[in-house]
């Protein structure tokens, strides 16, 4: 614990400390954003899973606004000739979860308990789990969430914090989740925040 504390409290005095403070700041304003607004960093956390950070960025951002419209054909279609890996599967969830949308934005403005919007969200959205409902909430501005990714996992069994799950279940999220909470709040972090640099030490990036 002690080693990775360390190199936290140097990112955090480092330039990286201004690329996580911009991102955090973009974050929290898209709860306030109208529904679409929402609905569509909703898809981008729908893409995600399993598929690379980056290649999800430029497809999410080349579809934009027709992830509100299209058909599943027409995106099944635009997923394909954007090299997106799971094009059939996710148009799927993303065309259903529209009947959700109204209904979302309408508990993110009322609910000021994410972990109750976090379980509404995995029950009420197919293709989003625990890691994709948390990943959602930060980046529309919940800053007590944090993505536990494979780079995440990967970066505290180095550390010798955990042992290395065969799977990821509800009960093994949570506790991942609060041996971060722990992390964070002894170096003065949010969740949001610590993931942020934490996917840093592992990819040198600061992405959404």
């Amino acid at each position: 614990m002690k080693e990775l504390l360390t190199s936290l409290e140097k990112l955090k005095k480092s330039g990286i400390n201004n690329l996580v403070n911009t991102r955090i700041a973009e974050f929290s304003e898209i709860k306030d954003k109208a529904s679409d607004k929402i609905f569509t960093e909703l898809c981008f956390c729908i893409m995600t899973a399993n598929c690379s950070a980056e290649k999800c960025i430029e497809i999410h951002e080349n579809i934009g606004d027709d992830f509100l419209n299209l058909s599943q054909y027409q995106l099944t279609n635009k997923f394909k000739e954007l090299g997106y890996r799971f094009p059939n599967i996710r148009s799927k969830y993303i065309v259903e979860a529209r009947c959700n949308k109204e209904e979302l934005n309408k508990r993110i403005k009322s609910n000021k308990n994410g972990n109750m919007l976090r379980e509404w969200i995995v029950s009420n959205i197919k293709g989003i789990g625990y890691k994709e409902a948390s990943h959602f909430l930060r980046n529309i501005g919940f800053d007590n969430y944090a993505i536990v990714d494979f780079h995440i996992i990967d970066l505290l069994v180095k550390h010798g914090l955990i042992e290395k799950p065969k799977t990821m279940t509800k009960k093994k999220y949570l506790e991942i989740e609060e041996l971060l909470k722990d992390i964070a709040e002894r170096l003065g972090f949010n969740l949001a925040e610590l993931d942020l640099y934490l996917w840093y030490m592992e990819t040198k990036k600061v992405l959404k």
